[in-house]
Formats: structure tokens, C-alpha cells, sequence
């Protein structure tokens, strides 16, 4: 039996009305809204196809790939599930997510990498990639498999010791050098561990008058700084994660203009969110990096916006109450991310005019997909493409409450917060995964095939 997708009347970036033809697993057509090959008559009942969406009013974008997120499996399951981060991840439009490693135990193995693919192969929603861990048990002293899980049937590209970072310059050096042959990239979190010691929050006179430990930003711009020139010298790539001050960017940008194979991405709550909401000592906004003040926010978008940083992806990290329901200082650090970054990108970035539209595209889709080197994922909507696309309403809002969350914890700073846009279809490898902006059940997910 035939499982062709007919989307009408949607608005593809740089074209007018189009219609989408999905069938086994990729778009075969996209002809202006009218010229398809179906009659009129069928194309309006349905007759030619298993699903019809109305795409009138709606903006079809390439399916979103996240590039670093917590999936907490295995290990801590109570907290988050490969499955329910999938299906965070679906009702967010994203159609790929890069696993970091910091599960129990690491992802530092062929063997362990493997098992988080065949996890998010098992839940069906999206496309699980695994993050290989640079060191064995990220713990910074020698290096992991990261040979073999390269040629592992998950196919490890992207290597990080997650929020751990890489401090011993020769041995990200080494890991630098090990991933050169096969043009994998190393992506690390900037953090100087001697001027970070028991912070807790940016470094500035807002932490001096709440009396809590200061993060400087030159914590994170000074190891950036030494990462670009190893890169430099070595000839392979570096990505730095979730950037979050105005210093890094000024490095970044001198490293660009250098030349180096650097890459890095930014969060969609250091894009949205400041310093002065942890006036309210409020653990919800206790991150690693911290939140910082308004001129860094400022610096981050115009950096997304003239290149200098490549993408945005979302650090979600699902914590369960007890690390978040209690003492500022005794919290842990992290927010959920999946289901809100499209909705916090539209309101801070395109309804802002600070980026377009496709601007967003290529931030949250084919840039990223670029990076870890997924020729699969963040391709333009055309035929012969695999149809991975989410559809968007994006003069619809959403508001999030605590029983619309997918993920199994529910530290989210959006809870209660109307957003801009609905998202109110996702569609993987020709698999509808939300439907009417309704997550689509594991059954159907799997039976549609």
C-alpha cells in the first residue's frame, strides 16, 4: 500500500504556494499549489494519497536538528528517556538530536554509543545521534575509543566531554588529531575550571550585591581562545558549544576572519534571557554557562546574525524536582530546551526583524546538520530530498503547561509563558510525527511504514 504525504497550499522560503509530495521516505514533487500531478478532484479528496494536510497560512521548514541535547539514557531514566526526549524533540520540529554523552555509564564506546542509537532507532521520532565522549568516563585524563565509535554502526562524528570540557591541551591536541582523518569535529565546552571554582552565576556587580560566587566571562573566552589556535595548528575542526558572552564572540570572529575551521552555537535561552532573573534566586534559571547580562545577549544575536556563530542548539537538560525544587545554591544547572526553541528563536530573532525566516532555517537546520556531518538531515525542501520538514504556523502562539511537556521533567523557564508560532506538523523521513500540532502515538508512528 502506497504512504504518500499531500501537503497543499504551503509557503516554502523564497516561493509562493506550493504543494508537497512525500512518498517512501522522500518528496518527490514540489509544484506551485494547482500544478500537481494529481487531479484536482483527487488531490482535494485525498484519493492519492494516505494523509492530506491544509498547509494554507503555514511555512514549511526543513525538519530542525539540535546538536547537543541530555538525553539522560541510559542511566537515569526516572529523569529523561531517549523516547521522551524523541518526542520533545517531535513536538519541537526537530527531526534529529545529537545525544551528548554524559549518561550512565558514558557514551566513551562503540558498544555504548550503539545502544543510544538503537534506542532512538527503537522510539521512532526522530533521528538519535549519538555524541561520543573524548575521554574515557569524561574524566580528562586519557583518551576514549574514539576510533571505534567513529566506525561503529552509529557512525560518531561529533565528539564532547559535555559540560566536563577538555582542560589539558595536549590531550585535546591529540583528540583534535585522532578525528582529522575522517572529518569529525571536536565540540567543547569553554570553561576554565581554576577561575570557575564555586560560581554560581555571571561575575558583576548583580552577583556581588546577591552575594553569590561570580562566573567571569573570560572563564570561557580565554579557553575558546586557546582551543581556535590548537584547531589552527593542527588543521582540524572545532566546535564550541553553547557560547555565551559578548568576549567569545569577539573571539570567534577574529577567528573567522583568520581563517580557522571554527564553528559554535548558542542556546535559545542565552538568546532570550538575562542575569536579572536571578534577582529572584528562582533555580529555574541556574544554567551552565550562566545567564548573562543584556550587552552579551546583544553580542550573541548579532553574532548569529552576521555568521560568526553558526547555529543554535538547545543544551536541553531535564532535571527531576528535587534538583530544582530547593536552595539556589543546591540546585543543579539546566533547562529543558527541545519543545520551546522555534518558539523562543521566533520571538527574540524573526519577530524582531534580527533574522529572517530562512535566516532560521539555516541557524536551526542545515548549519547544524552541516557541522556533525549529516548529509541526511537540513536539506532544502525540493524533490529527491528526504522528506524530513516541520510545518509552522507562525502567526499562532503557544503556551506551554506542565501536561503538554513531553519530556519526563518539567524544569522548563517557558511553563505558563505564551510563545509565538504553532508548530502544527513534523514530518521524519516521511513519517508524520505531529499532526495538528498533537504528538502522533508510538503505534502509529511505527505502523506508518
Amino acid at each position: 500500500m502506497s504512504r504518500d504525504i499531500v501537503i497543499t497550499n504551503a509557503r516554502l522560503l523564497g516561493r509562493d504556494a506550493v504543494d508537497i509530495r512525500v512518498s517512501c521516505q522522500q518528496i518527490v514533487s514540489v509544484e506551485p499549489t494547482g500544478a500537481t500531478t494529481a487531479s484536482a478532484a483527487d488531490r482535494e479528496s485525498g484519493r492519492d494519497a494516505d494523509l492530506v494536510i491544509d498547509g494554507s497560512g503555514l511555512i514549511a521548514l526543513p525538519g530542525l536538528v539540535d546538536l547537543g541535547a541530555h538525553l539522560r539514557q541510559p542511566g537515569l531514566e526516572q529523569v529523561e528517556t531517549v523516547t521522551s526526549a524523541s518526542q520533545a524533540a517531535a513536538l519541537g520540529g526537530f527531526t534529529a538530536v545529537h545525544a551528548l554523552p554524559d549518561t550512565d555509564p558514558v557514551a566513551d564506546t562503540a558498544g555504548n554509543v550503539e545502544l543510544v542509537h538503537r534506542l532512538g532507532l527503537d522510539a521512532g521520532y526522530v533521528d538519535v545521534r549519538p555524541i561520543g565522549a573524548v575521554t574515557v568516563g569524561m574524566r580528562g585524563d586519557r583518551l576514549a575509543e574514539i576510533g571505534a565509535m567513529a566506525h561503529s554502526t552509529a557512525q560518531v562524528r561529533v565528539f564532547s566531554d559535555s559540560e566536563t570540557g577538555i582542560t589539558d591541551p595536549l590531550l585535546l591536541r591529540r583528540a583534535l588529531e585522532y578525528v582529522k582523518p575522517f572529518d569529525g569535529v571536536i565540540a567543547q565546552h569553554a570553561q576554565d575550571p581554576l577561575l570557575t571554582k564555586d560560581a554560581e552565576m555571571n561575575e558583576g556587580e548583580l552577583s556581588s550585591r546577591l552575594g553569590l560566587h561570580g562566573w567571569p566571562a573570560v572563564a570561557e573566552a580565554s579557553v575558546i581562545a586557546r582551543d581556535v589556535l590548537l584547531a589552527d595548528h593542527v588543521g582540524a575542526r572545532l566546535h564550541v558549544r553553547h557560547v555565551s558572552a559578548k568576549g567569545s564572540v569577539d573571539v570567534l570572529r577574529w577567528a573567522k576572519q583568520r581563517g580557522i575551521d571554527v564553528t559554535a552555537d548558542v542556546t535559545p535561552h542565552h538568546l532570550a534571557l538575562t542575569e536579572e532573573l536571578i534577582a529572584g534566586y528562582d533555580p529555574r534559571y541556574k544554567v551552565n554557562p550562566p545567564l548573562r547580562a543584556q550587552a552579551d545577549v546583544e553580542a550573541l544575536r548579532e553574532g548569529l546574525a552576521d555568521g560568526t556563530i553558526d547555529a543554535i542548539a538547545t543544551d536541553h537538560a531535564p532535571q527531576p524536582p528535587e534538583a530544582k525544587e530547593c536552595e539556589w545554591a543546591h540546585a543543579e544547572p539546566g533547562m529543558l530546551g527541545l519543545q520551546t526553541a522555534l518558539h523562543v528563536a521566533q520571538a527574540v530573532l524573526v519577530d524582531t526583524g534580527v533574522l529572517s525566516w530562512g535566516d532560521l532555517a539555516r541557524v536551526l537546520s542545515s548549519a547544524p546538520a552541516a557541522i556533525a556531518g549529516d548529509a541526511e538531515q537540513g536539506q532544502q525542501l525540493t524533490a529527491d530530498a528526504i522528506a524530513n520538514l516541520v510545518l509552522v504556523d507562525p502567526l499562532g502562539s503557544t503556551t506551554l503547561q506542565r501536561d503538554d511537556i513531553a519530556s519526563l521533567s518539567w524544569n522548563s523557564p517557558w511553563l505558563g509563558e505564551q510563545l509565538p508560532g504553532r508548530i502544527v506538523a513534523t514530518i521524519s523521513r516521511g513519517v508524520p510525527t505531529v499532526l495538528d500540532g498533537a504528538l502522533c502515538t508510538p503505534e502509529a508512528v511505527r505502523t506508518w511504514i
